[in-house]
């Protein structure tokens, strides 16, 4: 469910059905072949498929494929297999990316910061930035109450915030949850 937006993570997306996330790193720094490229590419669009339908896919037999599989997930390179749900459908309509900065940005004051910030299941995503903002936060909430009782929660709940600067999507323009292979 990601979109590269920040490039650290991509977002979700909301549609319902399967996808693999793929692990960072520089696969073509990594003994990948076409045909790991290709289970790989696979993958990120549908990773329901069965082990025989993606030895089809790329000329193996199942036993073959499914050895590629699992060298892949050893490798890390598949990092696990999720659903992604449709947030509008289960009444999340609107997302917001919160930026904020601390009071301070030492080592304790963002571990803090991280630890707290876990524990706060509306928010999906947390980077740390470089520039302006310390952190950005993308949240979702069911409505603008929602959105009010949440922005309350972490200015409260979260430590050594100095501000919060919430902007609300109006839409998304892409979402996009494989990589580039």
């Amino acid at each position: 469910m990601r979109v590269n937006f920040l490039a650290k993570r991509a977002f979700l997306t909301p549609v319902f059905e399967c996808h693999s996330i793929v692990a960072r790193g520089d696969a073509r720094k990594l003994q990948l072949d076409e045909i790991d490229r290709k289970l790989l590419r696979i993958l990120q669009e549908d990773s329901r498929k069965s082990v025989q339908e993606l030895g089809d896919a790329v000329g193996l037999s199942a036993s073959a494929c499914h050895r590629r599989l699992r060298s892949l997930e050893e490798r890390r390179l598949i990092a696990g297999y999720h659903a992604l749900l449709n947030p509008t459908a289960l009444g999340f309509s609107m997302q917001f990316f919160i930026e904020v900065g601390l009071i301070s940005q030492s080592e304790a004051a963002l571990d803090a910061f991280e630890a707290a910030v876990k524990d706060i299941p509306e928010v999906l995503e947390c980077h740390l930035m470089a520039g302006q903002s310390d952190y950005i936060l993308r949240v979702i909430c069911r409505d603008h109450e929602d959105f009010e009782r949440l922005h309350r929660r972490l200015s409260a709940r979260l430590p050594g915030v100095a501000r919060i600067h919430s902007n609300m999507s109006i839409r998304t323009v892409k979402a996009r949850t494989g990589l580039p292979l």
